[in-house]
């Protein structure tokens, strides 16, 4: 599961665009506790999802042609235009080159061989996020793709990751971590579209910490949302769910099972 000790390769950003961050601030708000604030008025409109003070993610209001409402995973980087250029040489893209964020760091946002965007952020003044892997905040992220070694593959030379195949019930999953992490730095998984779960589409996919699976499961209902996918037991993980803000923004929950069961 992620923590903020951070290091190259690692999720250390994630932010919603949406239509409207008043609403997603509300929906937010009630299921996870979350307070959002604006950030200085040249951040353009960009503010802070907090937990008890302690910045859990990122949001900004967005046109529906600058893309639909969707949450964007970053990753480590410690060269931002390093990296943009290693992902054109892996055959993915650069959606938005990298650009100085007032010092805090660099970001970019790219696009793997499957077109599935994603960001990066090589830190300045801020490392990334103040809470992660704990509930309320950002615990794990899955790539959907239509071609795992291809993925697997493209993410390896460009971000420097590892994969390892875990026994799964029904299989097997594809776990990722940073390289030379094992184990212990396993922050997601790969898992292919097709086969998968149903309606699952190319793209990242967050899974934020919860008490209570079910209880998310309803309070996003009764908040205007939708569940994608009601709380599953998977054995050995924890109990999860897929879900989508009342604007179309996919995340998912989970209540990690306890060590040792």
């Amino acid at each position: 599961m992620l923590t903020t000790r951070f290091v190259d390769g690692s999720p250390n950003w994630i932010d919603v665009g949406t239509p409207d961050i008043d609403g997603a601030a509300s929906f937010y708000g009630a299921l996870f506790g979350w307070r959002f604030r604006f950030a200085e008025p040249e951040a353009g409109g960009y503010g802070f999802f907090q937990l008890d003070g302690r910045t859990v993610a990122g949001g900004m209001e967005i046109t529906p042609e600058q893309g639909p409402p969707s949450w964007t995973v970053y990753f480590r980087s410690p060269d931002a235009e390093a990296t943009a250029t290693a992902s054109e040489q892996a055959h993915g893209g650069v959606l938005m080159r990298p650009m100085d964020v007032m010092g805090k760091g660099s970001m970019a946002i790219l696009a793997d061989r499957a077109g599935v965007p994603f960001g990066i952020w090589q830190p300045g003044r801020r490392a990334g996020l103040d809470l992660a892997g704990e509930p309320g905040s950002l615990c794990w992220v899955e790539l959907y793709t239509p071609d795992v070694p291809a993925a697997a593959a493209y993410y390896r030379a460009v971000l420097g990751l590892e994969t390892s195949a875990v026994p799964f019930p029904g299989g097997t999953y594809t776990c990722v971590n940073p390289a030379g992490q094992a184990e212990d730095g396993m922050f997601g998984g790969l898992v292919p579209t097709s086969g998968g779960p149903a309606g699952a589409e190319p793209g990242w996919l967050p899974y934020f910490e919860v008490p209570d699976a079910d209880a998310a499961v309803t309070g996003a209902e009764e908040l205007g949302g939708t569940v994608r996918a009601p709380a599953t037991d998977v054995e050995g993980v924890g109990r999860v769910a897929r879900l989508a803000d009342p604007y179309g923004a996919r995340f998912a929950v989970i209540r990690t099972a306890p060590q040792g069961a």
